[in-house]
């Protein structure tokens, strides 16, 4: 790579999210590192026992790269994961997380794979999740915790790397999302508790700080797991308004009446 092209590609960096074919280079490639290949596995044996309890005909995963798929373990018969774009080897179909080529209520199980951490436009993915999702099917969202030792190790991080590059949004502003779309949160969860740092010293003692983390319900944790459900639309039966009679008066007609005093 040219110089010129270096310092094109940091001045994109620095100015706004990078583009689909950037990002998936860049989660790619931290995915690879030693503390990417340990967030991919503690949250791979997180989300297994939650996945493998949702069932239906159809689960969607949606991510910021289709080689990491976490449907393995899902009874769910078909499949789906799209590449955000084309190239050479690619298996899956190309699909824009936030235009999904899918029909309404067709989904039973969607999972967001820190793709709000990496999008635009938050509330756009969110409106095109809930959208293909079916009434009373399950959204799964996983997200980088601002409120944890990652999301403070972010503050003094240059954001130009991953997973730093990503904006982390709170549990408390996405339940608010949530609520606006009648998405009705049923299981939190998190995932992540060692220290954000990359020394392989620190790295091998990992284990100890994610059970010790699990055990204790620690929701400092660098991720949180939120499982919800689309409320299906109550439909409230319209009564049609009879209007009550008029009472009938015994009345008895003037000729019978004529009659009645005669034979009196």
């Amino acid at each position: 790579m040219s110089s010129f092209s270096k310092h094109e590609t940091r001045r994109r960096l620095l100015r706004g999210m990078p583009d689909s074919d950037m990002m998936q280079m860049l989660i790619g490639r931290w995915f690879q590192t030693a503390q990417g290949k340990k967030v991919w596995e503690f949250e791979q044996e997180k989300l297994a026992p939650i996945i493998s309890r949702l069932f239906g005909y159809h689960i969607l995963q949606i991510g910021c790269h289709e080689e990491y798929s976490l449907l393995e373990e899902s009874p769910v018969g078909h499949k789906i994961m799209f590449a955000p774009n084309w190239r050479p080897g690619v298996r899956q179909a190309v699909a824009d997380n936030e235009e999904l080529p899918l029909a309404n209520d067709s989904m039973d199980v969607v999972l967001l794979h820190h793709a709000l951490d990496f999008t635009e436009d938050h509330h756009r993915l969110l409106r095109e999740v809930t959208r293909v999702l079916r009434p009373g099917g399950h959204l799964l969202i996983v997200g980088f915790n601002p409120y944890s030792y990652w999301g403070l190790w972010r503050l003094f991080k240059r954001r130009i790397h991953m997973p730093w590059r990503g904006r982390f949004i709170s549990r408390g502003r996405l339940t608010d999302w949530l609520q606006l779309l009648d998405l009705q949160i049923s299981k939190v969860d998190y995932s992540l508790h060692f220290p954000p740092l990359k020394f392989q010293r620190m790295l091998k003692h990992a284990n100890r700080f994610e059970k010790l983390g699990s055990r204790l319900g620690s929701p400092l944790g660098g991720a949180y797991i939120v499982l919800c459900v689309k409320q299906a639309a109550t439909i409230t039966p319209i009564l049609p308004r009879w209007r009550s009679l008029p009472t009938r008066a015994t009345v008895i007609p003037a000729a019978e009446n004529v009659r009645a005093r005669k034979i009196h």
